[in-house]
């Protein structure tokens, strides 16, 4: 069977007995054509399976109209809110989103970034990985003038727009909430401290705790992947310390879901033994059994102004004079998991 040849301007501008150059202005919306004709000349154009040169009208204007994401994880609630918000913005704008998860992974992020670069995306808006320490794959992006704007997990190395959470706030709060439900010995489980969110989170804690002028125990601060199988551990090496903890503030749901499932499986209650405080409010928190207090961080609205940053890089084709870090605001949502701790 031969092949059918690809539809053209000119094909449609045959059949409908009328200029090719009136049907290209038609097709890109042109006010100088009626509405009726541009109606006309779509609906032969739909039919007769005409798609436009996107190659063609790529190299004139040097845009590809596609934002590449890059997000740790994409089955977390929070980088999944950031990437619709991203999308809300992108679609209206007429840019398509290409994304992609690293898992946390170096290698994998370095490959990806450099897909996207070879794909001429036009901007990179994403959030770095767990393992990531050097930046080289990101910099060929910088280097070229090609926009970045980062999000959550950023790069201080980096000139760029940065859409952060207020981390110390968030973590302050939590372990605040903590402190007034009558809990002394409050152990933290945190993310690694390569990554600024958890330097900050950490910060907020241990902020808390002083000015309550309760203990700090570096033997009940913890850091790890964040994992559920890393929460089991580290709640385990919890238990095993001299004095327990009456409260575990950690540094994301995951861990905090680990913490609960890891002290029922001890015969440890919680809130009435150990009270425990997440960060993201991942939809699981609400549902499980204790339900858990938790730090809401405003995913879709990030990856909103995320969008409308690089979009605007893009159109004005020039890197701003200055770079942006915008701290948006966090919330505590007060749940079971952090009850007030009974007086023996």
């Amino acid at each position: 069977m031969s092949q059918k040849p690809e539809t053209t301007i000119h094909d449609i501008a045959k059949a409908l007995n009328i200029s090719a150059s009136t049907v290209s202005r038609a097709l890109k919306d042109n006010p100088l054509i009626s509405e009726a004709t541009r109606y006309k000349i779509k609906k032969a154009a739909q039919e007769m399976g005409y798609r436009p040169n996107i190659l063609a009208a790529n190299f004139r204007t040097r845009r590809t109209n596609t934002i590449g994401v890059i997000v740790p994880l994409i089955n977390r609630h929070f980088f999944s809110a950031v990437i619709s918000g991203i999308e809300d913005v992108a679609y209206q704008q007429g840019f398509a989103v290409t994304i992609s998860q690293s898992n946390d992974d170096f290698e994998k992020e370095s490959k990806i970034a450099q897909t996207l670069f070879t794909n001429r995306v036009d901007g990179l808006i994403l959030s770095i990985g767990m393992n990531t320490t050097t930046y080289e794959h990101l910099k060929l992006f910088s280097e070229r003038n090609i926009p970045l704007v980062f999000f959550d997990r950023v790069v201080d190395d980096i000139e760029a727009h940065k859409i952060v959470v207020d981390d110390f706030e968030g973590a302050y709060i939590a372990t605040k909430h903590l402190i007034d439900q009558g809990r002394k010995r409050i152990a933290m489980i945190g993310g690694p401290l390569n990554l600024k969110i958890y330097q900050n989170r950490q910060e907020g804690y241990l902020k808390a705790l002083n000015d309550a002028r309760l203990p700090i125990d570096e033997s009940a601060i913890i850091h790890n992947s964040l994992t559920r199988e890393e929460g089991e551990k580290a709640v385990k090496k919890l238990l095993r310390n001299k004095t327990l903890p009456d409260a575990i503030f950690c540094a994301n749901d995951t861990t905090a879901l680990s913490a609960v499932i890891t002290l029922r499986g001890k015969n440890i209650r919680v809130p009435e033994d150990i009270a425990i405080v997440g960060f993201s409010n991942e939809p699981f928190s609400e549902v499980v059994t204790p339900s858990i207090t938790t730090i809401k961080q405003p995913g879709f609205e990030m990856g909103q102004k995320a969008a409308e940053l690089i979009i605007q890089q893009v159109l004005v084709k020039e890197a701003p004079l200055t770079f942006e870090t915008i701290k948006m605001p966090t919330e505590l949502i007060v749940r079971e998991s952090s009850g007030i701790k009974k007086q023996k």
